[in-house]
């Protein structure tokens, strides 16, 4: 019986015999797992990945932006490309440059963040996968901030930092420059198709009939745990809460088995003892053999959070190795095994783990300015909370948490819980 990547790449190769069928793109597992994710959502909301720089007041020319971000676009297909449905099966349909440089005006007595988050509200799963947002504040500081935002469909862990680049590159090409020749987009088009063929050739091998057997054991008790809170948010709240700690850089990197043991604890008080929470983190890497395209690649591997009493560190470290031994096996495939398993759970996580790297994350630059990344919380999040560890001159821990799910009391001790676990662990090594 062929699996479900198996039968995905059975229905795509059937649509080689349509019309305009060459220049369909297939989609990943993990492209998959964001269709999941969006069914699984009342309003169908979109995951966003959104980059703000703060740029003093008038270093930004939109035409110049707006230029640059549709030869981007020309460049790479997953950020002119759109999701639509041929025959049942989804895939992507490359369309021309139309990347949109929105000028977001501040209402009365709004702040640029505000009005950002306004912005990205209104997103429509319709258009480019690739937009931006410029705003002014307007007392504080005099700065503008610019939001470059990605649908994460056309995102995997590579590309924010590869976009920030290649776009300070069009920039400075200035609005003459040319785009890629038709050969050239050709190519491009063709590498994709390849990439992500072999990327789904690798997924249907990792679902093999011992791998769901090990997914299934694994995530037999997990069950979905956050329910939305009985109280709902006072009018006028934002819909997320935030706390962030910043650690030495002395401190170093924290393995990232104690990470996920961090976030165990930060869920022992988010749900109480004796689950097993549902906490999803990217993993992965491009196929051998594949082109260095943009696109989404990365899986999302499954931990269990068991949050009775925490094991030994070397047992957690142990259980992960054998998690990545089978970490390409498709999140879709997984939710399957675990269901047939005799769980309950419906694929929703119900909490995240991204690390990110800050030395690998290059300036904006623009006109020979280098923005400033800043964060603009607030914002509506995907999942009830949502953990980030960035590395660099300094170890900072952030998690934001929807406020419609947990309480900000609630949340703060959870945060520090995770902020104990992690000093313990820098105290160790």
């Amino acid at each position: 019986m062929l699996s479900i990547t198996g039968q995905y790449l059975a229905r795509y190769r059937q649509l080689g015999t349509g019309s305009g069928a060459e220049a369909l793109l297939p989609v990943t597992g993990a492209q998959r797992r964001f269709v999941l994710v969006r069914s699984l959502d009342p309003a169908g909301r979109p995951d966003l990945v959104p980059m703000f720089f703060a740029f003093p007041h008038g270093t930004v020319d939109v035409e110049r932006l707006t230029a640059a971000g549709n030869r981007l676009a020309a460049r790479h297909a997953v950020l002119r490309a759109r999701p639509v449905v041929v025959r049942g099966t989804p895939v992507l349909r490359p369309e021309q440059p139309d990347v949109p440089v929105t000028r977001v005006p501040c209402g009365p007595g709004e702040t640029a963040a505000a009005a950002l988050r306004r912005a990205l509200g209104d997103w429509t799963p319709q258009g480019s996968p690739l937009r931006m947002f410029l705003t002014q504040d307007d007392a504080h500081t005099g700065d503008e901030t610019l939001a470059v935002v990605l649908d994460h469909s056309a995102c995997d862990g590579r590309s924010p930092a590869r976009i920030v680049e290649e776009l300070g590159a069009a920039y400075a090409e200035g609005t003459d420059a040319e785009g890629p020749s038709p050969a050239e987009t050709a190519a491009e088009l063709a590498a994709y198709r390849e990439a992500v063929l072999l990327q789904l050739d690798a997924e249907d091998r990792a679902t093999s009939a011992s791998a769901m057997a090990y997914w299934g054991e694994r995530l037999r008790a997990v069950c979905d745990q956050a329910p939305a809170r009985p109280e709902r948010p006072a009018a006028g709240t934002l819909p997320s809460g935030s706390a962030e700690l910043q650690l030495p850089s002395s401190a170093g990197s924290v393995p990232f088995p104690d990470l996920l043991d961090a976030c165990r604890a930060a869920a022992r008080v988010l749900y109480g003892p004796g689950h097993a929470v549902p906490l999803g983190y990217p993993w992965g890497g491009r196929p051998s053999g594949a082109a260095p395209v943009l696109g989404c690649f990365l899986n999302t591997v499954v931990f269990p959070a068991a949050t009775g009493h925490s094991p030994a560190a070397e047992v957690t470290a142990d259980a992960w190795w054998d998690d990545l031994d089978r970490a390409d096996t498709p999140f879709d495939a997984v939710v399957h095994a675990a269901r047939a398993a005799g769980s309950a759970w419906t694929g929703r996580l119900d909490g995240l783990l991204t690390v990110d790297d800050a030395r690998r994350r290059p300036p904006l630059r623009l006109g020979g300015v280098a923005g400033r990344e800043i964060q603009v919380d607030g914002r509506a999040v995907r999942g009830p909370f949502a953990v980030s560890v960035t590395q660099g001159s300094a170890l900072r821990l952030r998690m934001v948490w929807d406020r419609a799910v947990l309480d900000d009391h609630t949340a703060e001790h959870a945060f520090a819980a995770l902020a104990d676990s992690v000093r313990a662990s820098c105290a160790a090594t």
